[in-house]
């Protein structure tokens, strides 16, 4: 395998790495919950010292893309492991009571992408995608209306009995069915009130106040490809995160 080359010129080096790490990620050298090779290991394919490969993995693994693991190495960030599967998913009961999270499907069917959401997925207007509706249930209550729109191409064969199947972890179902791995989002928080379609579908009062959460999620090399709108009742959950 020939050499892949940095150019000190162009950037730090460390940055460099990073990138080829991040390409090898694209390509799927390293699956989802894989190991990646040693610093040292590293080091040697790249021509460089260890030190400068160790800085590119500790970004990567700030970022959450790898996972350090004491004494036993570094390994691809994954949605299938019970401790990060619903990664994204911020809303907890108030009284901190770990909740049954239950899907429930509402349509999942073919669209022609609006203006604002071809921009924020980077895809031309009235392109092919796939539009989503369904229920999340805690303790069997209904909590958040999501609204997910995704391009149709790299999510063929996304359809409602596999939404289920997954029960409720979108991000999983990308990752083992689709090979599509998510590794951030970004998210705008706002207040609306519920119109007469999103109440009857929660269950509750015309202009019951909800929290929105307007999201897209990325894959490598930062390329957007999920956009999701959910509308969540916080009379008994409140949006949760930690910064570190």
């Amino acid at each position: 395998m020939n050499k892949p080359q940095v150019n000190p010129s162009f950037q730090p080096l460390y940055q460099q790495i990073k990138a080829l790490l991040t390409q090898s990620l694209i390509s799927g050298e390293w699956a989802p919950g894989a190991a990646i090779p040693s610093e040292m290991e590293l080091a040697v394919r790249y021509g460089l010292s260890q030190g400068t490969v160790r800085k590119a993995v500790d970004e990567l693994a700030a970022e959450k893309i790898l996972v350090r693991r004491q004494g036993k190495g570094t390994y691809v960030a994954t949605h299938s492991e019970d401790t990060v599967k619903l990664r994204f998913l911020r809303l907890v009961a108030k009284d901190g009571t770990v909740e049954a999270l239950d899907n429930k499907m509402i349509s999942c069917e073919k669209s022609k992408a609006c203006a604002n959401v071809a921009r924020l997925l980077n895809i031309k207007p009235g392109s092919t995608v796939i539009d989503i509706k369904r229920l999340l249930l805690f303790a069997k209550q209904p909590v958040i209306l999501d609204h997910i729109i995704v391009p149709a191409t790299p999510f063929k064969g996304v359809t409602a009995p596999l939404i289920e199947e997954y029960n409720g972890s979108m991000y999983r179902m990308y990752e083992i069915r689709l090979g599509v791995h998510m590794v951030r989002a970004d998210e705008r928080l706002g207040a609306v009130a519920a119109d007469e379609t999103v109440a009857g579908n929660l269950g509750v009062a015309v202009a019951t106040p909800l929290l929105s959460i307007e999201r897209v999620s990325y894959t490598y090399g930062d390329k957007p490809m999920e956009w999701r709108l959910g509308l969540c009742l916080t009379d008994r959950h409140h949006y949760f995160n930690q910064f570190e």
